[in-house]
């Protein structure tokens, strides 16, 4: 029986894995929910920002860009005295500033997705790794997505962040070869 992909342990971490990890992902606020959620992260585990994602969706208006990017400082007070989310100042703010960045990059280029997805070509690319040890924390596709995010004003995308968002969102599908979700992600069976 193949096995999934052994981070998924908890039940919250299975259901992610099982129903949603490295799934394409082309609705703009998907994205911008996951530039925002892998931000937060950083230096936490996935498990935390899991446990608190419905109230990440609550506090940020259903991560709608152009409402998020009018957050005034007194609206950023009572997001960052909120103890469903993780109440880092720099986290938040960069969250606000991504919602006004993504509102410039779909002026240019007509939606997040079009901007994201063309660091794959607009495809997924399908890995087939054998062990956890063989994916890596980062990629050349992953430098320059990072480097093209901070350059429009996003923060918290560094590369290892843009990776993950990257598997997270389907435009790498680093599924484990011997996980049924490798197979039915990459639509062969």
């Amino acid at each position: 029986m193949p096995a999934r992909c052994p981070w998924a342990k908890t039940d919250l971490s299975i259901a992610y894995h099982d129903g949603e990890w490295g799934v394409p992902q082309h609705d703009d606020r998907t994205l911008f929910e996951f530039i925002t959620l892998e931000g937060a992260q950083a230096g936490l585990s996935w498990e935390t920002i899991l446990r608190k994602r419905e109230r990440y969706r609550e506090v940020f208006a259903g991560f709608d860009a152009a409402r998020v990017a009018r957050f005034t400082p007194a609206r950023v007070e009572r997001v960052l005295a909120d103890p469903g989310i993780v109440r880092n100042r720099a986290k938040v703010e960069s969250t606000i500033a991504n919602a006004r960045a993504v509102l410039r990059v779909r002026e240019e280029f007509g939606s997040l997705d079009a901007f994201l997805w063309r660091f794959v070509d607009g495809r997924p690319v399908v890995n087939r790794r054998r062990r956890m040890s063989d994916v890596p924390a980062s990629t050349p596709a992953s430098d320059a997505m990072s480097k093209d995010l901070k350059r429009r004003g996003f923060g918290f995308v560094g590369t290892t962040i843009c990776y993950a968002l990257m598997q997270a969102v389907g435009m790498v599908n680093d599924h484990l070869v011997t996980c049924p979700r490798h197979a039915e992600i990459s639509g062969r069976r």
